[in-house]
């Protein structure tokens, strides 16, 4: 025996090593050898006529024989060769004696033989005739004792169908495909049958799609046949279920009594699974599944369970149940229907059930930060006035506290809602009284916190107001013909005056804010109704005051309100009726109002396992005191957010819980608070950080075997051996696989033959010693640590039989990864079996998985083993197959892969590149699916990397780098990553030269530090005319270095060149003084700290030196001009709101005896006030600019200290812009259009602050731009600007627009001049033609008359005028406003019809006196008066003022003269 250790994980292999394997061999030849001289033996037999012997007694006596006279020749044969040397003699007698005893012999055998036919031929008559009469007897039809079971499987999987059946004769059993007979020589690698005593097998060999029928056995013999079937489903590959239920809940569902008695085998083809929504909105689940058999009349019974409560049709659920599927609706979701949901399919075949859990979130509240709604409303001990309503508290993660309820009540059938409670009632539960006797109540809850009420709770079920004692108080008597009589307990007693007081009058609930008295009615109760008056007295008083004075109360129930906190009370209650009240109740123990039950404390310890990608166990342990809880809420934060998110909504009961809906890859910590009516507890603990991931199956150690392998292909086959393909496991169960085992065996045989006894670590493997043209099948199973894990499905039969042909074989080990939206990438190996040639391509052909033609994804045959299809549709399936190409032609296709949904997943993540602090460049991929077991496989060109020397690779948890070591231009290319044990998790990155370069200067950058800079080398000239050179960087140390190099020059700090440098901000600068103009050059700063090195150059030479060196002594002459009265800000001009503009400037450095002048073209400007130097500004006005203000402005200052001029020449440009900023002011002015009428037309005009023709403004017409002409003039004054309508028309009606100007912005002003306005105008336009008409044609004195005369009496005066009118006007002289007639003494004439005099000869005092002249004609006149002064002769003569005309009064035209024309 070998002393050497197994490993343990070859213990449960059949063979492990090769001792074992020497002996098996010897055995099986020690068999060969055995069988085959019996098969000798038996020809023998058979040559001499004995092998037709049908008796065992003749057959064991021929064999005796037999072996006697083998016996005896070979003693005879023995004989004759130890004395053929000493009988040579007697030879011929010796022969002859043999010859007669084999003669001898042969009659003794012949009439032996003649024996034995005799007698097995008698013995052969008489065993049929027994057998007749036996099969006579036990003949039958058959009879199906095991039925066939329907069955769903994955594709690539075996199934076998099996049933057992007795009859006589043996039957002949078919079996059928969907009616159709299945035949295995037409398929020998799909089907086989077996039939061993009566238990018959149907074999379906890694099942596809086409698969799915449903197949039947038929049975048949002489004396009939019997049948049955089953169905089979071939489900495609989705996603492994997860390792544990929906939610981990203790629940044992109660066993149905009502079963259904009919055998009926329900399997479920879809589940619905966990499911989040939110409150008020609508929801299904659905659970579709295959029945068989499906009879219309006998169905199984579909239950739906929330927790472990039976669901009915009700207002919010209603339940389905037909064509394979059934569903549960929401029509209004709240919290009260979260839960794990179950359904059960009860059939006589069992119980099939499926679970998911359904979280409902709050919904929106309706004030931000109000609490959600409470949940699960009942309602408890109703009474005729009185109810108890209990609720569960909402759960407050980021909202404030809930700090009370309020209760609200409704009729049934009613819609208006009662607050019950004034003030929030603190504990969740509230005894509700004031109901009317015989009317049904719902209620419902809303919880408040700071922020404010929370939405309303589902309503409770409907309440009625009764008293429960009443159907006891009720008796019914049944009589004959169905009538009853009710007797009521009332009746019977009799008439009751004044009843009896109450009993056992005790606290039934004792609150901190109330107590709930109960009493028993008294006994007798008497027909009268009754009612109670209850009174309360605090311990020691010595006084009674009764609580319910208003109203009686009718219940044997009352809650008593405003209790003072912390004092005893006793009560009593008092009975009443219509006839009086009873004596007091007996006074019950004294009462102390205070909560008896306390908030729970917190639970213990919190602990959370991994369960699947998206969910994680968490357990904990309960709270000391677990009386009186509703329940756990459960929390969850991801590590450093310190942001909690509530995982359940409703509590719940048990202290384990599973929670869904995290993100894989992410570490969450949870904590759990306890729930009961006064509230929730503190938080728990938080537990330890847990990453989502999905858990390991298996042993406790959280290793498993590994799943199947997959894929078996025939590579190469040379007559004698197989060379076999496979794919490794999808999962490897935590730990490394560390090889495989192949079995083997012939088609159509039973037993598996081991192929090899030590571990494969390729996934290809060479099968030798096979029979030619044989016909075999492999399976493969993978081991890791833990053991050995299932076997592969067996392989498709393949034929052992040499190729030969000249095109290369499959391309094998199909692999799919980078599945996006539209594309993705294949990989294979290339063909075992290359051909007469070396391969030069591969063509991938791919189609999806219902279409029947391939589409082949490259025209030319690639040369790599990996290929990007692209171009797919997103959300469709598809498969893929890979041919080899050489010169003879396509090869054969690869196996078909298995079909992939081309759909990126949510959060995928791509390859990234990156350099780290030393320089080094890397490739990184984060993986957050990634479990303890995956691994991180680093490709180039998608073949795995295995240069240390160029590559190495570091992985930390779900992060994996790439790190190139020696980079250079043979590292681009196309790099590749998969993660085992996930879901196929890869990506690639393309390396160009681009990204190349562009990592290898950071790199650079990184491994040659320089100081960096936020400044390179500038310079400034300051105010004295220095300049100074300065760089600044990001930071510098204190023991770093530099210095300045000035035309390759090292300059030191000195009066000259003055050089600092601030550490602390990295400044480094150099004054110099004076710049001259031998100060041209090139400076260079050079920076170094520690290994940092930097340097920065300015060039100066040429025209930027000297432009420096303009600028430094323009810099130098400022700094003289400003030692004495100067500008510090020169001429500049604005616009004021007024529409002024205003010269300014600044002054600086000045002193009262500074003189200050303003000049214009050079002559000095004349102000009403001199400006206050002191304030530092002056400002010369200039009001209505206009053209003649055009001109050079200057400003002077001067003492005794210098002299400073500043000038500004406001024209050309600068008048424009001022022109522009005048419009930009006015147009803000401007007002509304309005209608002006004249006697020329219509004017519209826009009054505004300033108005100047030269300001840029336009007139429109109907959207048409109007050019100043006759007919429209456009015109304006200081503050106005107008257009003038000549002689308006119709055509001139319409919109009319103003706009001005003003730079950056545009004013417009709008008039629409027609309809009543443009009438009105017009009108208004011919009264003014008319009216200046007449004003030009009325008669009027010209001119000649002063308005006084003075004149010495006794001389004549003669008062001459010009007179004028159209038609001639009528003059008419006055005196004293009185006609006078003309005499000798007066005289007037008028000549030509416009000179008009009046002649006054011998002038005396009574001429003195007021003279008018009056003329008149149609269109009006007026009237001029003359003073008339006569003095005497020696009087001096009064003073006159020269030059005064007479002032004519105007005479108004007629009427009729004024009345405008029509239009």
């Amino acid at each position: 025996m070998s002393s050497v250790a197994v490993p343990f994980y070859q213990r449960r292999h059949k063979h492990f090593d090769q001792s074992y394997r020497n002996i098996q061999t010897r055995y099986v030849l020690e068999e060969y050898a055995a069988r085959k001289a019996a098969s000798r033996q038996a020809a023998y037999y058979e040559s001499t006529g004995l092998g037709k012997t049908t008796c065992r007694l003749c057959a064991r006596r021929a064999r005796t024989l037999a072996h006697e006279a083998m016996q005896e020749s070979r003693k005879r044969t023995h004989e004759q060769k130890s004395h053929v040397s000493d009988e040579k003699r007697i030879r011929f007698a010796s022969e002859l004696s043999a010859l007669e005893k084999e003669i001898h012999t042969a009659r003794h055998r012949a009439r032996e033989h003649l024996d034995r036919l005799a007698v097995q031929r008698m013995v052969e008559e008489n065993m049929a005739l027994e057998r007749h009469i036996i099969e006579e007897r036990i003949s039958r039809a058959p009879e199906i004792l095991v039925r066939l079971r329907s069955h769903t499987i994955w594709e690539k999987m075996s199934v076998s169908l099996c049933f057992t059946v007795q009859g006589f004769p043996t039957p002949v059993v078919q079996w059928y495909k969907n009616e159709e007979l299945i035949s295995p020589a037409s398929d020998p690698t799909k089907y086989r049958i077996e039939s061993k005593y009566g238990v018959h097998v149907l074999h379906i060999n890694r099942a596809d799609f086409d698969d799915s029928a449903t197949y039947s056995a038929v049975a048949t013999n002489v004396h009939g046949q019997a049948s049955t079937n089953c169905a089979v489903i071939v489900r495609r590959f989705r996603e492994e279920e997860e390792p544990h239920p929906a939610a981990l809940m203790p629940f044992h569902l109660p066993l149905s009594h009502d079963v259904c008695f009919t055998h009926i085998d329900v399997q479920f083809l879809e589940k619905f699974g966990v499911t989040f929504a939110t409150e008020g909105e609508t929801l299904t689940l659905k659970c579709s599944m295959l029945i068989t058999p499906e009879l219309k009349r006998l169905r199984p019974r579909a239950e739906w369970y929330r927790d472990d409560v039976l669901l009915k049709d009700s207002k919010w659920t209603q339940l389905y149940f037909g064509e394979g599927q059934a569903a549960l609706s929401f029509s209004h979701l709240n919290k009260d229907d979260e839960g794990l949901y179950t359904l059960r399919m009860v059939s006589r075949g069992g119980i099939s059930e499926c679970s998911a859990f359904l979280f409902v979130r709050d919904a929106d509240a309706l004030i931000a930060g109000a609490p959600g709604a409470p949940m699960d409303v009942k309602c408890h001990d109703a009474n005729r006035d009185y109810v108890i309503v209990t609720w569960k508290p909402p759960n407050t993660t980021s909202e404030s506290p809930v700090i009370g309820y309020f209760v609200d009540k409704c009729e049934v059938g009613l819609e208006n809602w009662v607050q019950c409670n004034d003030a929030p009632v603190k504990v969740c539960k509230y005894p509700v009284t004031g109901l009317q006797e015989g009317r049904s109540y719902v209620f419902r809850v809303r919880a408040v916190n700071s922020a404010g009420i929370s939405r309303p709770s589902r309503a409770s079920e409907p309440v009625a107001a009764l008293d429960p004692l009443d159907l006891e108080r009720t008796q019914i008597v049944h009589v004959d013909e169905g009538r009853k009589i009710v007797i009521s307990k009332d009746d019977l007693e009799g008439d009751v005056q004044i009843p009896s007081p109450p009993t056992n009058v005790h606290a039934s609930e004792i609150s901190k804010t109330y107590v709930v008295l109960s009493w028993d009615p008294p006994v007798p109760r008497g027909r009268e109704p009754l009612t109670y008056f209850i009174e309360k007295s605090m311990v020691g008083s010595g006084s009674w005051q009764r609580v319910n004075a208003q109203v009686a109360v009718k219940s044997p129930r009352y809650a008593v309100f405003d209790l003072a906190e912390g004092k005893p009370y006793v009560f009593r209650v008092l009975s009443a009726n219509k006839n009086g009240i009873s004596d007091p109740s007996e006074i019950t123990e004294p009462i102390q109002p205070q909560d008896t039950i306390v908030l729970p404390s917190a639970p213990g310890q919190v602990v959370a396992t991994r369960n699947t990608k998206t969910s994680v166990v968490v357990q904990w342990d309960k709270p000391k005191h677990e009386e009186d809880l509703y329940g756990y809420y459960i929390e969850y934060s991801v590590v450093g957010s310190n942001r909690w998110e509530p995982s359940n909504h409703k509590p719940i009961k048990y202290n384990r819980f599973v929670v869904h809906g995290l993100e894989t890859g992410e570490q969450y910590v949870f904590r759990v608070k306890a729930v009961n009516a006064l509230g929730l507890s503190e938080n728990s603990q938080e537990s330890e950080a847990v990453t989502v991931q999905a858990a390991l199956r298996g042993s406790v150690s959280h290793m498993a075997c590994p799943s199947y392998p997959h894929g078996i292909t025939l590579l190469n086959c040379d007559g004698h051996s197989m060379t076999l393909g496979w794919k490794a496991p999808r999962y490897s169960g935590g730990s490394p696989i560390l090889g495989y085992y192949i079995d083997k065996r012939e088609a159509n045989h039973q037993n598996w033959h081991e192929v090899n006894s030590s571990l494969i670590t390729r996934t290809i493997y060479t099968v030798k010693d096979l029979t030619e043209d044989a016909f075999y099948e492999f399976k493969v199973a993978a081991a890791n640590l833990v053991g050995i894990g299932q076997p592969s499905d067996p392989s498709e039969h393949f034929k052992c039989k040499a190729w030969t042909m000249p095109e290369p074989g499959p391309a094998y080990d199909l692999m799919i990864c980078e599945v996006r939206n539209t594309s993705l990438v294949l990989l294979w190996k290339a063909p075992v079996y290359e051909g007469k040639s070396p391969i030069t391509g591969y063509l991938v052909d791919y189609k999806e998985v219902d279409a029947e033609d391939w589409i082949t994804a490259n025209e030319k045959p690639t040369s790599k083993r990996y290929f990007k299809v692209t171009d797919l549709h997103e959300g469709h399936t598809y498969v893929f197959k890979v041919r080899a190409v050489n010169d003879a032609g396509v090869g054969k296709s690869s196996e078909i892969s298995e079909p992939v949904l081309v759909e990126e997943r949510p959060g995928t993540k791509e390859i990234y590149s990156g350099v780290d602090d030393e320089g080094n460049i890397y490739l990184a991929f984060d993986c957050k699916e990634a479990t303890d077991a995956s691994h991180f496989a680093w490709g180039k060109s998608y073949e795995e990397i295995d240069d240390s020397h160029k590559f190495k690779i570091e992985t930390e948890g779900n992060h994996s780098k790439l790190y190139f070591k020696n980079p250079d231009k043979s590292d681009l290319g196309t790099y590749s990553i998969s993660v085992s044990d996930t879901d196929g998790i890869s990506s690639s990155f393309v390396m160009d030269d681009q990204e190349f370069e562009r990592l290898m200067a950071l790199s650079y950058e990184i491994k040659n530090p320089t100081i960096p800079l936020k400044s390179e080398l500038a310079y400034e000239v300051l105010d004295k005319g220095e300049v100074r050179f300065w760089i600044q960087a990001e930071s510098l140390s204190p023991d770093s270095t530099f210095r300045f190099v000035i035309n390759d020059k090292e300059v030191e700090n000195s009066d000259r060149h003055k050089i600092n440098c601030d550490r602390s901000n990295g400044i480094i600068e150099m004054v110099m003084e004076k710049f001259t103009i031998d100060n041209e050059g090139t400076y260079t700063v050079q920076i170094q700290d520690g290994k940092a090195k930097n340097q920065s150059s300015l060039v100066l030479i040429g025209d930027a030196f000297k432009a420096v060196l303009a600028e430094s002594e323009l810099q130098r002459k400022e700094y003289l001009r400003k030692q004495g009265p100067h500008f510090s800000e020169f001429l500049y001009w604005n616009v004021t709101e007024e529409c002024e503009v205003l010269l300014s400037c600044k002054v600086a450095n000045t002193k009262k005896e500074t003189d200050f002048k303003w000049y214009k073209d050079g002559s000095g400007v004349d102000v009403e006030e001199l400006p206050d130097l002191q304030k530092g500004e002056c400002h010369l006005s200039i009001p209505k600019l206009s053209r003649k203000d055009e001109g050079v402005y200057k400003a002077t200052l001067s003492d005794d200290r210098g002299h400073d001029v500043s000038s500004l020449e406001l024209s050309g440009k600068v008048y424009d812009d001022i022109m522009l900023a005048l419009s930009g002011m006015s147009g803000k002015s401007a007002s509304p259009l309005k209608i002006l009428c004249t006697e020329e037309g219509i004017r519209l005009q826009c009054f505004l602050k300033y108005y100047n023709e030269e300001m840029k403004v336009s007139w429109s017409h109907r959207e048409s731009k109007i050019s100043s002409g006759e007919k429209m003039k456009i015109g304006g004054g200081e503050d106005v600007a107008w257009l003038q309508i000549s002689e308006p028309t119709e055509k001139d009606k319409g919109n009319y627009t103003f706009e001005i100007f003003g730079g950056k912005e545009t004013f417009k002003r709008t008039l629409d001049l027609s309809g009543q306005a443009f009438d009105e105008a017009y009108e208004e336009f011919q009264r003014l033609k008319a009216a200046a008409f007449a004003e030009k044609n009325r008669g009027k004195v010209i001119g000649g008359l002063p308005d006084v005369v003075t004149i010495m009496d006794g001389k004549t005066l003669n008062l001459t005028c010009t007179v004028f009118g159209n038609p001639d006007p009528e003059v008419v002289w006055f005196k004293n406003d009185k006609a006078f007639e003309i005499d000798e003494h007066y005289a007037y004439s008028l000549e030509q019809g416009k000179y008009a005099s009046l002649t006054i000869k011998g002038v005396t005092s009574e001429d003195s006196g007021k003279y008018s002249i009056h003329v008149k004609n149609k269109y009006g006149g007026e009237t001029v008066d003359v003073t008339v002064s006569v003095y005497r002769h020696g009087e001096k003569m009064p003073e006159i003022k020269p030059g005064q005309l007479a002032k004519p009064r105007p005479i108004p035209p007629s009427e009729e003269v004024l009345k405008p024309e029509g239009k």
